[in-house]
């Protein structure tokens, strides 16, 4: 069947051993090129590609009523016409005359096949692929032509061959002996496409396009590898196939799964009625208007649309498996599993629903069940991608991760980070959970299960089934979350506190909704709460939101879901989660909090959005239009003073000097001309000089923020000059506006530490460590901090962490950790002097410490006459902080759940 976006049909024979060897299948392929077509059948080909279904049809009936027609390939033209249009009886009696004639054709015999499974008929499917094998047990000499080959080599994959031998042994063996045959790289390309190998399926269907450019089969099959990573690349391949074929049903389908993936419903829907003009029968166009009608809270719809989807194959899995598939990717994995489930009910070994189940279950948190179905898809197909990438980190998570556990939340993070910053992971969780929960006035359901991965390549694998990420820091799927640690992205500066926050939010919202809710309002509620938690979080009014709203670039709120799904750029993006935000926050101030609150509770019961918003808010045409003038008055009320034009590029030229001089004159309060001049000054060592520009712009736009804003520029005015309060005083500012600035951070530490304010230290160390705990800098100074103010708890814990790091001096944490200790009368005192004398005898200090400290009976004898050793401050910061070592896991080689 043409069109191989999806798969047609579910393989449903069960495996056994293959009757004839790759090997031997290619030993027979000598260079015996495909027979010629004579010239009409060429013809009707080109109508097939074109979509031109009843000139094909036609010219096929007038060739079989010709005695010496080439009767073997119009059977299979008026096959392929049939089934495109779903004229499944009439299929089956054109199946039943072309085997009647020619039942030794492995093209006939394989066309057969989907015909009867299009019918119901899988004995005789099973019987068609019996006769395949058996023919080429005793004719492999009449079976040299590459159709026969590929044919073949569907037969090996159906019985359970090792798929990168049918790639290499057949279908790689097949393209070398005719190079521009079409059959073999079109197969190779879907079976890469079924293993969720998507860089060789990509590759495969590029080679094929050099041959067959025009092709809608191959464009489509690029545009499917294309899709879990480029939504562009996938949109302009679907596009060109639909120019060659406006009736290519698996490009309409796909684009269609692509609009419902945007919460384009409508245009969706369209898609599927230009698909039902084609084939009126096709089972993912009625499975696609399933998941519509479930979309809409509309029940009787859907199991219409589902019972039509089964009309002429009742056990077909492939419905239940793709209507799953799309509401798991809506987030209702509850539904999507149960959907699952009926697919596997028909076929109990249809690899994708057993997948996709296993990956439900992993996200509803039903660990046990997911994790071994997982594993058994993982051993029932090695080649599959995406399940051999889970299985591999489920054994590395079995080791090299440690869980921490409390009444509301198990938290699984690298065994060597857990012990630095596991307990602040539990501390911040549980203040959302209460703060949030409370808010919303939802119970939620615990455990909360949280997952922190180290590296950008797991985190991946965990959240999206492939180790890419795209610029994910954190993911909610309701009960389960997944982030990104600090040491996931170094150099980056990331708030990972914000990020969790970010993320229980989505827990809160999901449970309160049951997971029925657009995007838009989902990221909108999680951005606009990460501002109510810390004034410094969350996405904030800038230069570039300002100048895409004013040009024009407001997503309509209706739409808003899709911006998110492929922008075209990493600021596109960010502007989306922004918009959403400022969407929520406006309803918010403009409707309540109870509103919000009960449309949250109308979306779970079912009701559409556009629905529940004209009740409980606004119509959305409303809603849409007095958002629209509130965000525009929000942009225009930035730094409403400030001159925001930009010179043209030809006065940047060198000859236009004096042009541009006149230019910035005229313009004093314009913020390209302040920042030129402050940097010019700066450049030329004018720091006094470089205050009035600077000050100016403060004054115009004090919400500026980011690394060259006017206050980090002025802040290091200021330390030039020595001006060390005033210097802190705008570093403040920054820190009190600035998320993730460790930098601004650090040098508040540095200088409070230097004055004796030891309050300031403190809170600008956690500031610092709500980026990057897994480096000593922030330790240090909390420790010193929390030692100066008597905040004994706090010291032991930061002196703890310190040693976890294995820092260079680890005597002077000993000892300075026993001393607390000591304080609070905590018997672990004695161990840790000594612990400080094992790594240093002589240290004077530490020996005083230990003869106060009463010795137990098991507590060796110190050496009575040793040398002292100079005693070192151990809460001064390293120029370079040590990187972290691998401390004990909180619980040592935890076992995953559901591991075997």
């Amino acid at each position: 069947m043409t069109g191989p976006a999806f798969p047609s049909w579910p393989f449903l024979i069960p495996r056994r051993a293959v009757a004839l060897t790759a090997a031997a299948v290619v030993s027979l392929a000598l260079a015996s090129p495909a027979w010629a077509q004579e010239p009409d059948a060429v013809k009707a080909r080109a109508q097939l590609k074109a979509g031109g279904y009843a000139t094909a049809l036609a010219a096929a009936d007038e060739a079989l009523k010709q005695p010496f027609s080439q009767t073997e390939e119009w059977f299979l033209i008026r096959l392929e016409v049939l089934m495109a249009q779903g004229m499944y009886p009439e299929a089956l009696r054109t199946a039943e005359q072309a085997l009647a004639h020619d039942e030794r054709s492995l093209q006939i015999q394989w066309a057969a096949r989907e015909v009867f499974l299009a019918n119901g008929d899988t004995a005789r499917a099973e019987e068609a692929v019996n006769d395949i094998e058996r023919l080429m047990s005793f004719r492999r000499a009449g079976y040299r032509d590459v159709q026969s080959i590929v044919v073949h080599g569907k037969v090996m994959i159906l019985r359970g061959a090792d798929p990168k031998t049918v790639l290499t042994k057949i279908f790689d063996a097949a393209r070398k002996l005719v190079p521009d045959a079409r059959e073999p790289q079109l197969a190779a390309g879907e079976l890469a496409l079924e293993k969720n190998d998507f860089a060789l399926a990509a590759k495969t269907f590029q080679a094929g396009l050099k041959t067959f450019p025009d092709d809608p089969d191959f464009l489509c099959g690029l545009a499917r590898a294309f899709a879990p990573s480029d939504r562009k690349a996938m949109q302009a391949n679907l596009e060109a196939a639909l120019k060659v074929n406006p009736s290519h049903v698996p490009s309409l389908l796909r684009l269609a799964d692509h609009w419902i993936d945007a919460e384009k419903y409508t245009d969706a829907a369209e898609l599927l009625d230009r698909v039902a003009k084609v084939n009126p029968h096709r089972p993912e166009m009625w499975s696609y208007r399933a998941v519509l009608a479930h979309l809409k809270n509309d029940p009787a719809g859907e199991l219409a649309a589902r019972a039509e989807a089964l009309k002429f194959y009742a056990s077909n899995p492939l419905p239940d498996h793709l209507i799953g598939r799309k509401l798991s990717q809506k987030y209702r994995f509850a539904e999507g599993a149960a959907h699952q489930r009926k697919a596997l009910e028909f076929s109990p070994d249809y690899g994708p629903a057993q997948a996709q189940l296993a990956s439900d279950l992993l996200r509803l948190g039903e660990e046990d069940e997911g994790w071994k179905l997982a594993a058994k898809v993982q051993a029932d197909d090695a080649y599959n991608v995406a399940s051999f990438n889970l299985m591999t980190l489920h054994d590395a998570m079995k080791t090299d991760f440690a869980t921490l556990r409390n009444d509301h939340f198990v938290v699984r993070m690298a065994a060597k980070e857990a012990p630095i910053y596991g307990s602040r992971v539990l501390e911040l969780l549980e203040e959302a959970r209460t703060k949030l929960g409370t808010k919303y006035g939802i119970d939620i359901v615990s455990p909360t299960i949280v997952e922190i991965f180290p590296t950008e390549k797991d985190f991946g694998v965990r959240t999206f089934g492939m180790p890419d990420n795209p610029g994910y820091l954190g993911v909610c799927f309701g009960r389960v979350v997944t982030a990104t640690s600090p040491s996931a992205r170094p150099g980056a500066a990331v708030n990972w506190e914000s990020v969790l926050w970010h993320e229980f939010c989505h827990v809160v919202t999901l449970q309160s909704t049951r997971n029925k809710m657009p995007r838009w309002l989902s990221e909108g509620i999680s951005v606009y709460e990460e501002r109510q938690a810390d004034p410094s979080w969350g996405e904030r009014m800038n230069e570039e939101y300002r100048e895409m709203i004013l040009g024009g670039k407001l997503t309509p709120v209706s739409a808003l879901s899709g911006a998110f799904l492929a922008p075209p750029s990493g600021l596109h993006l960010q502007f989306a989660y922004y918009e959403s935000s400022l969407v929520v926050e406006f309803i918010i101030n403009q409707y309540g909090l109870g509103a919000l609150k009960s449309v949250l509770q109308d979306l779970g019961e079912g009701q559409e959005i556009n629905a529940v918003l004209a009740k409980r808010v606004a119509p959305m045409e409303t809603l849409e239009r007095d958002f629209a003038v509130h965000a525009k008055e929000l942009a225009q009320n930035l730094a409403p003073a400030l001159d925001w034009e930009q010179p043209e590029p030809t006065l940047l030229l060198p000859e236009s000097e004096e042009a541009l001089k006149t230019w910035m004159r005229e313009r004093p309060m314009n913020l390209w001309v302040l920042q030129r001049q402050a940097e010019e000054l700066m450049e030329a060592g004018a720091w006094a000089e470089a205050k009035a520009p600077l000050q100016k712009l403060i004054d115009l736009y004090p919400g500026q923020t980011g690394p060259g804003s006017a206050r980090v520029l002025l802040a290091q005015v200021h330390r030039e000059l020595n001006e060390t309060a005033e210097e802190t005083a705008v570093l403040a500012q920054v820190a009190a506006k600035e998320a993730a600035a460790p930098d601004v951070t650090q040098r508040l530490m540095e200088l409070a530490s230097a004055s004796g304010d030891w309050a300031t230290v403190a809170r600008q160390a956690r500031r610092f460590l709500a980026v990057n705990p897994l480096i000593a800098t922030g330790w240090k100074y909390l420790a010193q901090a929390a030692d100066k103010t008597g905040d004994d708890t706090t010291a032991i814990t930061a002196l703890r962490t310190l040693l976890a790091l294995e820092p260079p001096n680890t005597a002077e944490l000993h000892y300075r950790l026993a001393t607390v200790l000591h304080r609070k009368g905590d018997a672990e005192a004695r161990r840790q002097v000594l612990m400080a004398l094992e790594d240093t005898p002589r240290h004077r200090a530490a020996l005083k410490l230990l003869q106060e400290i009463p010795r137990t009976p098991s507590s060796p004898a110190p050496d009575p006459n040793p040398t002292p050793a100079p005693e070192a401050d151990p809460f001064a910061p390293d120029p370079a902080p040590a990187v972290p070592a691998t401390p004990p896991a909180p619980e040592p080689a935890p076992a995953a759940p559901g591991s075997p």
